[in-house]
């Protein structure tokens, strides 16, 4: 079973992201803050982290950049609707050497499920 964590400060967008995954082998975790995530991520060591950027207190960027120390190596996708207004912090991430996949929001469940599966490499299985 793999282990996902959302993070992000939109109740909707975290449970928008456990319904589409819910009959399958993925146990999703989540977390309304940066802070509150990297906390989770040391605790359950996901496979995957479906990262917001525009969050109260800590950014997506700076949360993106504590994860990498915390998992390295472990996929984050960034899912957002300000991809604009974070594009110089992004690019900034990105020459650090820090990985990471961008999708904008809104998403359909089908495209959360597609994402997971691209991300993860295997057909979502119902459990």
């Amino acid at each position: 079973m793999g282990r996902i964590l959302v993070i992000d400060d939109d109740p909707g967008v975290r449970d928008a992201f456990s319904m589409a995954l819910e009959d399958t082998r993925y146990e999703v975790v989540s977390a309304e803050d940066g802070q509150s995530g990297l906390d989770l991520a040391r605790m359950y060591e996901p496979d995957l982290v479906l990262l917001d950027l525009k969050m109260p207190g800590m950014t997506g960027v700076e949360t993106l950049r504590h994860l990498h120390k915390i998992c390295p190596g472990v996929p984050v996708y960034i899912v957002t609707a300000f991809y604009g207004e974070f594009l110089e912090p992004l690019r900034a991430i990105q020459d650090e050497g820090i990985p990471f996949d961008l999708a904008r929001k809104p998403l359909a469940l089908d495209e959360i499920r597609t994402i997971v599966d691209s991300v993860m490499g295997t057909q979502l299985v119902k459990a």
